[in-house]
Parts: C-alpha cells; sequence; structure tokens
C-alpha cells in the first residue's frame, strides 16, 4: 500500500521529484500538478523514451485521480560510451569529388586537407547506441515512483488544511442556519400583530374579521413556512462533511452538495420577508461561496 492511499482529501495541487542513478546514466523526473475537472496528463521526456508513455501513464493515472498535471524526465549519460562518432564514406567521396572537379574547372591550385573534409556537414556524426528500454525502464520506474510519493505527500498535507477550513465553514454556515431557524418561528405572529394593526389603522371603529385575518395569517405562514428547506440544509451539511472522510475523490461530489445548499438557501431568501432573515440567507450564500472556492482545488 502506497502512504498516499491513506484516506485523506487531497488537493491538486503539487510537486514532486524523483532521481536515481545506475549504469552511468541518472533519471530525474519532475511533476507538477494543478486544479483541473479531469485527469490530464502531459508528458515530457527524451524521443528515445517514447516506447515507455503508455506505461508511465498506467502509473501515473493508479494513483492520481484529478489535476492537470506536467511530467519531465531528463536522463544524464555520465560517460561517452553510448555515443560514437560515424563516417559517411559516400558523402566524403562525393564532396573530394566536387573539390577535384572545381580545380580542374576553375585551375584552382589546392590541397584538399583532412580538416577541411571533417568539417562539411554530415561527413561525421555522432550515433547514440539505443538504450535498453526494460532496463531504462527500472530506472524510470524508480524515479518515476519517487517523484509521485512526494507530489503525493504535498497534496496530502495541503488536503488536510482545506478539509479543516472547510469543516470550520461548515460550522458557521450551522450557526447562520440554526439562527434563521430561531428566527423564523416569530415570522408568523410579527405578520399577524402587523397586518391586525393595518386593518384597524384603515378600518377605524369597523370591527376586524377575526376570521378573514386567521385565513390570510394561515396563507402567509403556509407561503413563508422554511422547514423544509431548514432540514435539508442540515441534512446537506452532515453529508458535506462525512464526504469529506470518504476513501475516494470527493471534489465534484462536494461541488454537487454545494450547488443543493445553495438552492436551499435561494429557497429560503424568496420566501422571505423578514429584513433579518435575508441577512442571514446572505451570509450563507457568502460561506457556500468561500467553500466552492475551496473545493475546486480538492480531488
Amino acid at each position: 500500500m502506497w502512504k498516499d492511499e491513506i484516506i485523506m482529501i487531497k488537493s491538486m495541487t503539487g510537486f514532486g521529484r524523483g532521481t536515481v542513478e545506475g549504469d552511468g546514466q541518472s533519471f530525474t523526473v519532475e511533476i507538477k500538478s494543478v486544479n483541473h475537472r479531469y485527469c490530464d496528463l502531459n508528458i515530457k521526456m527524451p524521443k528515445s523514451f517514447m516506447p515507455l508513455e503508455s506505461r508511465m501513464r498506467k502509473v501515473i493515472q493508479e494513483r492520481i485521480n484529478r489535476g492537470k498535471v506536467d511530467i519531465f524526465v531528463t536522463q544524464t549519460n555520465f560517460g561517452s560510451y553510448t555515443t560514437k562518432a560515424v563516417l559517411d564514406e559516400k558523402l566524403a567521396d562525393s564532396y573530394v569529388e566536387c573539390l577535384n572537379r572545381i580545380e580542374e574547372k576553375y585551375n584552382i591550385k589546392s590541397d584538399i586537407s583532412l580538416d577541411l573534409i571533417a568539417k562539411f556537414p554530415d561527413v561525421i556524426t555522432l550515433k547514440k547506441e539505443e538504450d535498453d528500454l526494460e532496463n531504462t525502464w527500472e530506472y524510470l520506474l524508480q524515479a518515476l515512483n519517487d517523484a509521485i510519493s512526494m507530489l503525493m505527500d504535498m497534496r496530502e498535507k495541503e488536503g488536510k488544511k482545506l478539509k479543516d477550513n472547510m469543516i470550520q465553514k461548515c460550522n458557521n454556515i450551522k450557526d447562520l442556519v440554526n439562527n434563521i431557524e430561531g428566527r423564523s418561528l416569530n415570522v408568523v405572529e410579527e405578520y399577524r400583530e402587523k397586518l391586525s394593526a393595518r386593518l384597524k389603522e384603515l378600518l377605524g371603529k369597523c370591527p376586524v374579521d377575526e376570521n378573514r385575518l386567521a385565513m390570510e395569517v394561515a396563507l402567509f405562514a403556509d407561503k413563508s413556512c422554511i422547514d423544509e428547506e431548514i432540514v435539508r440544509l442540515n441534512s446537506h451539511i452532515i453529508q458535506f462533511k462525512d464526504a469529506l472522510n470518504v476513501d475516494e475523490p470527493v471534489g465534484r461530489k462536494l461541488d454537487f452538495i454545494l450547488q443543493e445548499m445553495n438552492r436551499e438557501a435561494n429557497t429560503i431568501a424568496s420566501k422571505s420577508t423578514n429584513l433579518e432573515v435575508t441577512q442571514l440567507v446572505l451570509s450563507v450564500k457568502n460561506e457556500i461561496e468561500k467553500v466552492r472556492e475551496q473545493i475546486q482545488n480538492v480531488e
């Protein structure tokens, strides 16, 4: 089990580096990641390693689920045994023939020297010996795993900070919801008192029809009732906290729960006729938006 398999939410931001030496060579893998909706891998490495790209992708995708991930692979040779000089004899013959023809045609006296021929393009080239891919893969895999482990360690540490911050904001939302619930208990009675006082002011000495008053208050109570929204908001807060402890990527799930929380807050605001309740709802929406900004970087 890899260290990064501990149950914990992870950030999508991090950096890792791994270096392995052997057989006169050094292999270095650097990985950096930022937030992204999917797992987007971009691998840059020597052309001779291209046949190993699919293996690298498989290893990375087994341990990283989301994020824009850039991977840089470099190889350093400590000796020159892997390259050799190659003479293109036919090309050299052609150059000599051309020089001789120029000398004859234009009557130019010149000694054709070794230095002159060697300076012509592609007469002498350096050829790199073919790498043993299986041997290379052993070193590259070790460097890759080391880089990923460093990356995941950084992502876990950042994830813990994000988790603590989001739990605190959820607690803030819970307190605001409790205040809304407590304040809403008096909304209907306040409406009844205001409506009764307004009717007496308009009707003067004429008696107020208590039955009609009761009917109006009942209609208002039905339209302004936010009990269901409060219950669902509290349920979403619990679901959100629970999701922070599951052993799987939760970024998208958290985003969906926040959308539902925001929906309930909007419904409460649309039903509210009380300024204090409306202000509390705006505070809830503000906290939700802060949490939304945080989860954009959660895997």
